[in-house]
């Protein structure tokens, strides 16, 4: 059990880990070249682990075919070109404070198009997650920060979450009938080659010039950041269960910021800190609040 426990938490680290990882790479590549190349890593990983783990890669019956399309496209294909693109433009931390509102966007729609259930906790941490994000966003001047504090980087970022969300709930009706393994593998694997076009044309031949670094960055993006960190989140749910295991999430912006102190030398300014904390506890009080996975 205390095995579960820390993988979790080094995965909580891994996504974390991600944002400086991805800062470092849009910095030298170019967003579809960058998000292609971390997918066909975490491609051939993916489909190793699903071999090992399942036997077999399960085969999608037809009419998922459409959904696992549309996961490619929106948790692969948009999400990663968001990322890079909002990297590029603003700080890593200040990026995975937005994006830690992933679950909190999910419980939302999730009672609008499935009709799951609100109760008093999970209305509470939606607000102070909404609460931290708009502390994050304007900086800590909520007066004239959202003029001023919103720009490009943001949006950007914004479209990840948008992207994210869109890819849950698809996945909500795919992993009915696939395995949570198989429906990232094979969404992963559409993601890839729809990235391969506009990553040629945007200079993917010219990798040969990318520096060690950036390599570095691929590698951990795929490995780590992707397949590692599923992995282990989806062996904790099995383990201990979806809502205990859900809540080591909390730990990606914290661990994020940290990191981006520590290795990108970004600030910790007050708003920033407050953001986290704001946004940790929301998501968590909107994990709680869960009545089912």
């Amino acid at each position: 059990m205390v095995y579960t426990y820390l993988k979790l938490l080094l995965m909580a680290v891994f996504w974390g880990g991600t944002f400086i990882a991805g800062r470092r790479l849009a910095m030298e590549v170019g967003p579809f070249s960058g998000a292609f190349l971390r997918f066909l890593v975490a491609s051939i990983f993916l489909v190793a682990f699903t071999l090992r783990i399942e036997r077999r890669l399960a085969l999608p019956k037809p009419h998922l075919l459409f959904p696992l399309f549309l996961m490619g496209m929106t948790g692969i294909f948009l999400y990663n070109v968001f990322f890079l693109k909002g990297l590029k433009l603003i700080e890593a931390g200040r990026a995975s404070i937005i994006i830690a509102n992933n679950p909190i966007f999910i419980a939302i729609l999730s009672a609008l198009i499935f009709r799951e259930r609100l109760n008093l906790m999970k209305v509470t941490g939606i607000l102070i997650s909404v609460a931290g994000a708009i502390t994050v966003i304007t900086r800590g001047d909520f007066v004239s920060g959202l003029g001023g504090g919103f720009g490009w980087g943001e949006l950007f970022i914004f479209g990840c979450v948008a992207s994210w969300v869109t890819y849950s709930l698809l996945g909500k009706s795919v992993m009915a009938n696939l395995s949570p393994l198989a429906a990232v593998t094979y969404s992963s694997v559409i993601g890839a080659v729809c990235l391969f076009p506009p990553a040629v044309l945007e200079g993917l031949g010219e990798f040969g010039a990318y520096s060690l670094s950036a390599w570095a960055s691929i590698l951990y993006l795929g490995f780590f950041g992707t397949v590692l960190g599923f992995v282990w989140y989806y062996e904790g749910i099995k383990r201990i269960g979806p809502v205990r295991a859900g809540l080591f999430i909390n730990f990606v912006p914290v661990s994020a910021v940290f990191l981006a102190f520590l290795i990108l030398g970004e600030a910790l300014t007050v708003s920033l800190l407050a953001g986290a904390i704001l946004v940790s506890s929301g998501v968590y009080l909107t994990t709680l609040g869960s009545r089912r996975p």
